[in-house]
């Protein structure tokens, strides 16, 4: 029989501690549901933003503002 093989550890991306990927990491991937929330706190105050290019209109339309 195969030793089952080790879970993958993970950094929590607010703190850094070492997160097991595992179903019982509850809050994975990070270590807790505080962490969690701090993360969540910076996506809605728009501290964390995905960057994102200007695209110009399909219809050659100029952009209303």
């Amino acid at each position: 029989m195969k030793p089952s093989p080790k879970p993958p550890v993970v950094a929590c991306p607010t703190c850094g501690a070492a997160v097991s990927w595992t179903a019982a990491s509850r809050w994975k991937p990070f270590c807790s549901e505080r962490c969690k929330m701090i993360d969540l706190g910076q996506w809605a105050t728009e501290r964390y933003r995905v960057p994102a290019e200007e695209q110009e209109p399909e219809d050659g339309a100029p952009p209303t503002q």
